[in-house]
């Protein structure tokens, strides 16, 4: 894979990091009760979807690489895809 930069709102720009895509991931799945075991097995699966997304990417935006995410995620749970692409604005 190519190195992929995050742009991101009001801060610098970062390289992608698939680490840190799935403790998101799977943060997200566990917020909803999910079992951890499941939490990491759903997040290995939407991380896939991602990076195959990014294959053919240079730079994109952190909403975008999220709401690729939330897309992938809503496949497996959707309550845990709402909670990942909403997390700013609950309280």
């Amino acid at each position: 894979m190519n190195d992929v930069v995050i742009a991101k709102h009001h801060r610098p720009a970062e390289s992608f990091d698939p680490v840190k895509l799935h403790e998101s991931i799977a943060a997200a799945c566990l917020a909803v009760r999910a079992f951890e075991g499941e939490a990491q097995i759903t997040a290995e699966r939407v991380c896939k979807a991602v990076l195959s997304w990014l294959l053919t990417k240079s730079e994109v935006t952190s909403a975008d690489v999220r709401r690729v995410a939330a897309r992938h995620l809503a496949l497996y749970d959707p309550e845990a895809a709402y909670m990942y692409e909403h997390h700013r604005m609950i309280i």
